[in-house]
């Protein structure tokens, strides 16, 4: 099993002193991979509801702050050497697919290879409209199309593109990825379009437990995901062992005494918490992500959970 950790882009945590040692800490404790989410501007009413709260509230309104996503990839970049660098997710539709596409590869060259692409189609109408970008309804064709733009760009040596969202011809684009054919792109999503899209156009899945439209939040609902991607991916004719499943969890809490039979997953004590990891990869869990920053704004109290997650937890799995 891999694991990594979300870093903030708002609040009192967003820092550059703090997230870059947020990061060489977790680089220093052997987490493989830090991730970090995506809003451009954060709309000062938003109706759309956000997917992964039960009364659809989006955690980020009432800051109104959000750090760039690739910038803020760039800077961390500088500030480690191992660890992979996970756009978690991008939003697709928001960025011109040849400015993304560039700059995605130029993260993956200053980085020697670290980028993983996250993938997703957005849920904010409102940033939509903001951005002045194509319609809302149609931000999953969208996306669909500029993820095959960007492997054009990002593999071919006479990159060339006819779509009802984006065309090119006649031009060079370099440099390349360092990782070939391209960075490793994983969807984000527990929707039927977000499997389909995972398996037609993706090397990884990235579900979300908390999602209570599409809940994955037991093993029990994982695994009914698992098999309908399984699904998918034979319809498109791919092995479903050769997508990577990435599960991300809201729910830690690791504690010094066991946690009763009623317990959630990724709750209770070093031993139950190994044993919850131990299921998820038998399951074919391959990387487990963290949010350990929602239950705190503290950084000491953080980096000790992380800290105590890597010595207490990883050498009983």
């Amino acid at each position: 099993m891999k694991y990594g950790f979300t870093l903030p882009g708002r609040g009192p945590l967003a820092t550059p002193e703090t997230l870059g040692r947020i990061a060489r800490t977790g680089e220093e404790l052997g987490y493989d991979a830090l991730f970090t989410g995506d809003h451009i501007l954060v709309p000062r009413n938003i109706a759309s509801p956000y997917p992964y709260t039960e009364g659809g509230e989006f955690p980020g309104s009432p800051s109104g702050e959000s750090m760039e996503q690739l910038t803020l990839l760039a800077f961390l970049a500088g500030q480690t050497s191992r660890i992979r660098l996970v756009t978690s997710v991008i939003i697709v539709p928001h960025r011109n697919p040849l400015v993304a596409a560039k700059a995605l590869a130029t993260l993956d060259v200053l980085s020697g290879g670290r980028l993983v692409v996250g993938v997703g189609v957005g849920w904010m109408r409102e940033e939509f409209e903001a951005l002045d970008l194509p319609p809302f309804e149609e931000r999953g064709a969208v996306t669909d199309e500029y993820i095959r733009a960007f492997k054009e760009l990002w593999t071919s040596d006479d990159p060339h593109f006819e779509g009802k969202y984006v065309s090119f011809d006649d031009i060079s684009f370099l440099p390349k990825p360092v990782q070939r054919p391209h960075p490793p792109i994983w969807v984000g999503g527990e929707s039927r379009p977000a499997l389909r899209r995972t398996a037609e156009l993706a090397d990884g899945w990235y579900p979300l437990g908390s999602n209570p439209t599409f809940p994955m939040g037991t093993p029990e609902q994982l695994a009914a995901g698992l098999e309908r991607l399984a699904s998918y991916a034979r319809r498109f004719g791919r092995d479903p062992s050769e997508i990577e499943t990435i599960y991300r969890t809201h729910q830690f809490e690791l504690s010094d005494t066991a946690a009763g039979d009623d317990r959630l997953p990724f709750v209770g004590n070093a031993e139950q918490m190994a044993s919850d990891i131990r299921a998820y990869q038998d399951m074919g869990v391959g990387s487990l992500v963290l949010d350990f920053l929602r239950q705190t704004e503290d950084l000491d109290v953080m980096l000790g959970r992380m800290e105590r997650f890597a010595n207490e937890v990883w050498p009983l799995v």
